[in-house]
């Protein structure tokens, strides 16, 4: 599929451009550029980035200079960008949405347009992190200084200055840079009435957890860039447990083990894997949460490296590790027998009841506001940090 995405991305540069002026007839109402932009848009959303790209070639059949669409396109190609390792491949697909985008800059209306334009780009920089994604994306920032006249009834997907900041906050912090991003978030926060409003209290709270798991500890590089991430694979979760709780350190000072154990095998799907030895070092351990899944096309256990982790996994993970440092075995069974659960989302005949119990109580994982605990959802690295840097803090007391 690769080879195939290189030449579409040219391809489609040179189509645009020897198409300009020639338009496509509309066959309903529906079937205009700025409805097939916002339709497009709100697929990204759903992560359904084929059939958004469908809506935005549409939108420039009917009009091939329309910028917010143009923008549209580039995300796209930012998306696909961003699934290259080859930097070969990643230069072009780079190149291909950054000319796109200038051409969008350049083809807008008005400001407006413009506007439009700035975000999108903004997001293609964050979302494909080529080669100084983050100067590019700053700069990008900056032109909004010129922008005077944004009609925000006109921003049919954004609908608000805010995004603006909101998406640049995004940059930020995945760069690493959470001063700036809390500064660009509050602004977003202060408006209320803003669609961007919501999401960002929700990084803003992110950003907050991550500070609070680095403020008295440095974290690896690796540890930071799983920090910003939505979701947390098995993978993930394998590499900070052996690069910030020390796990063979840990388990051979406190279980008094002169040698460390070795894997009973190496499963298939970890062979070529980048994080290879730090998910070998946890199943050697056999830590309860992380341990391989027998696979029936394979006839093996398999450790499934990309698959996301949940909440009440995690919570397994943890309280499976405090048993072996503390050697206290009645921790697994400290919370059996209760009748009533303080999560209105957890039972106590639930078999992740015990494990939930045991990180909250030891401040290891936090609940909502509203109280419930989310078992099923998948973990985010701010919250993977905060409770490996608390276990840590916590084992060290």
């Amino acid at each position: 599929m690769k080879k195939i995405l290189i030449p579409i991305s040219m391809l489609f540069l040179i189509v645009l451009a020897g198409c300009a002026g020639k338009h496509s007839t509309p066959v309903s109402l529906e079937d205009n550029p700025s409805n097939h932009y916002l339709q497009g848009m709100a697929l990204i959303e759903k992560d359904d980035w084929n059939s958004a790209e469908r809506r935005f070639e549409r939108a420039l059949a009917l009009e091939p200079t329309f910028a917010p669409a143009m923008a549209g396109k580039a995300l796209i190609l930012a998306h696909g960008a961003a699934g290259f390792s080859a930097q070969e491949h990643k230069y072009i697909e780079t190149k291909a949405f950054r000319s796109m985008l200038s051409e969008g800059y350049s083809k807008a209306e008005d400001d407006t347009q413009r506007f439009i334009v700035v975000t999108t780009a903004i997001r293609a920089e964050t979302e494909a992190r080529s080669k100084n994604w983050c100067a590019k994306a700053t700069q990008w920032y900056s032109k909004h200084n010129r922008l005077h006249n944004v009609a925000t009834s006109k921003l049919i997907y954004y609908r608000s200055l805010t995004a603006l900041d909101y998406f640049m906050s995004k940059a930020y912090f995945a760069a690493g840079d959470y001063l700036h991003a809390k500064e660009m978030l509050t602004h977003v926060i202060a408006e209320n009435t803003s669609r961007w409003h919501h999401p960002a209290g929700k990084l803003f709270a992110k950003v907050h957890k991550i500070e609070r798991a680095i403020a008295h500890y440095t974290v690896t590089d690796l540890s930071r860039a799983i920090a910003t991430k939505d979701e947390v694979s098995r993978a993930d979760v394998a590499a900070l447990l052996v690069n910030e709780l020390k796990l063979d350190y840990l388990f051979t000072k406190r279980l008094s083990a002169n040698v460390l154990p070795e894997p009973e095998y190496i499963p298939a799907d970890i062979m070529e894997h980048p994080l290879k030895e730090e998910m070998l070092k946890v199943f050697s351990w056999h830590i309860r949460g992380l341990e391989p899944k027998y696979n029936k096309a394979t006839n093996a256990p398999l450790f499934h490296p990309a698959t996301a982790i949940t909440r009440q996994e995690l919570a397994f993970t943890l309280e499976d590790i405090l048993i072996k440092i503390t050697q206290d075995d009645s921790l697994a069974t400290k919370f059996i027998g209760q009748r009533n659960s303080p999560f209105p989302d957890v039972q106590p005949t639930q078999a992740s009841y015990n494990a939930i119990m045991t990180s909250v109580t030891r401040n290891l994982l936090e609940n909502d506001l509203t109280g419930v605990f989310r078992p099923a959802d998948k973990l985010d690295g701010a919250e993977l940090l905060l409770a490996i840097v608390r276990l840590r803090n916590a084992i060290a007391n």
